[in-house]
């Protein structure tokens, strides 16, 4: 009977040991896994410490809350969510911000101002790529946007990938075909980057990335009097990059949340190659027209993009490492 005892038993242990590891395994990536709440055991007031931070920095510095929503764009765009592009040049690698393709970003700073509030809260905590994340949404809500229920639980990048900037972020005059497949490659489809494409509806742009629609001729499919609205902005046909010359993305509304930026450019009053674009293609135009004629529409669809965008390929688990400071690595 033993013997008969030992065969019968030996198998279904093995079995039962077989679903533990695999009910260890699946736990295991749960926990790991971007999930809403995340630090609700480890920091339980880390949004609202976010939340915090970005009212008081908006209400210093208004002009933060679209560097925030900036900042996840070129952060999420490049290979993942994984804040790689607030690491500074060290001499290992040269940094993201250096790339002309993220010309004009700044308020770095500030980011640093959030983490240093959490890393009193609860040291060694807090990703800054969920700072990242989190601080735009809440910038989103400062200027009149939407509200946007955001995963979190993402890590920090090691890296910088310089390298790569140019080929994930979508340039201001690239064709609309180029665009569309950028966002594609990160799971948004064509009206999604319609609408996330609408963020565009706040903050303003160098005339560095204008004057080529201005001199020595007016872009055809700008609308005249706004053509020459730009050129008040902008007189110069050379701008000197370091200098502070700029027009507005929405120069009626340009630090309001709205769906005017569509009404704008189907008025042939679009300041970028890339919005004008937008309403010349078949493919994008129809997006154009619904988002101009229902701005909760346009809310609703940005929110789903931004997600997706948001959830792009992020560190998680073991990955990567929570910075002390976001701009640069952890020392060893």
């Amino acid at each position: 009977m033993a013997g008969n005892n030992q065969h019968y038993f030996g198998p279904s242990t093995r079995f039962i040991s077989l679903l533990l590891v695999l009910l260890l395994h699946i736990i295991h990536y749960a926990k790991s896994d971007l999930q809403l709440n995340y630090y609700s055991e480890s920091c339980p007031r880390a949004e609202e410490i976010i939340k915090e931070q970005v009212n008081k920095l908006y209400h210093k510095h208004g002009n933060t809350a679209v560097s925030w929503i900036r900042n996840l764009f070129h952060d999420c765009m490049v290979k993942s969510c994984d804040a790689s592009i607030l690491l500074d040049t060290t001499k290992e690698q040269k940094s993201e911000k250096t790339s002309q393709r993220n010309f004009g970003m700044r308020n770095f700073k500030y980011i640093e101002i959030i983490k240093e509030a959490l890393e009193n809260e609860c040291p060694n905590a807090v990703s800054c790529a969920d700072i990242v994340a989190l601080s735009a949404r809440d910038g989103i809500v400062m200027l009149g946007g939407p509200q946007i229920e955001m995963k979190t639980g993402r890590r920090d990048s090691k890296d910088s990938y310089l390298a790569e900037v140019e080929n994930f972020i979508p340039n201001h005059n690239d064709s609309m075909s180029l665009v569309l497949s950028r966002f594609k490659s990160v799971g948004v489809d064509a009206q999604g980057t319609v609408a996330l494409l609408g963020a565009h509806t706040v903050g303003r742009v160098h005339c560095v990335n204008i004057v080529h629609r201005l001199y020595p001729t007016v872009d055809p499919t700008l609308d005249p009097n706004y053509a020459n609205y730009l050129k008040t902005r902008c007189p110069n046909p050379q701008p000197d990059p370091k200098a502070v010359e700029y027009a507005r993305n929405d120069h009626v509304t340009p630090m309001v949340w709205d769906n005017l930026y569509y009404k704008n450019i189907m008025s042939n009053k679009g300041l970028l190659i890339v919005d004008q674009q937008l309403v010349s293609d078949p493919t994008t135009y129809p997006f154009v027209q619904k988002f101009a004629a229902d701005n909760s529409y346009f809310n609703n669809q940005f929110a789903k993009a931004l997600i997706i965008l948001s959830e792009n390929n992020p560190l998680i688990g073991d990955q990567g490492e929570i910075r002390k400071v976001c701009r640069h690595v952890n020392k060893l």
